[in-house]
């Protein structure tokens, strides 16, 4: 199983982009969802993070206040809404889902699964 992210594109700095991930309702059931992010030659970054029973939300420092995750009320799709985009969140964007019985928050990519081949996000000056 493998979670498709899509919407990414080339955009100019503050400008805004929102990238989707849908999948079946029985994939995410009951699992809180995330996006990373991975720039050229650098790890895996947390971005965001939404839970499943509350859908609280976390967010990494460096996004926080310029993008938003959400998903919708059949919890099967989750956005996120990037404003005010800067250079340096060019990357490729992948979205993921928690393992079973990792406690929330967590913004460790192993305690994630099905990881696919994500949507390139490129942020120009």
């Amino acid at each position: 199983v493998q979670l498709q992210a899509s919407g990414g594109g080339l955009v100019q700095a503050g400008g805004s982009l929102r990238l989707s991930c849908a999948a079946s309702a029985r994939t995410v059931s009951n699992r809180a969802m995330a996006w990373f992010r991975q720039a050229p030659g650098k790890e895996h970054e947390f971005v965001a993070t939404i839970s499943w029973s509350d859908e609280n939300t976390d967010y990494a420092d460096s996004v926080k206040d310029r993008f938003s995750i959400s998903r919708t009320d059949a919890k099967n799709t989750v956005y996120l809404q990037m404003n005010n985009l800067k250079p340096e969140d060019t990357a490729v964007y992948y979205c993921v889902a928690q393992k079973t019985g990792v406690i929330w928050p967590s913004r460790l990519p192993f305690d994630y699964i099905y990881w696919g081949q994500g949507t390139l996000v490129t942020v120009s000056s």
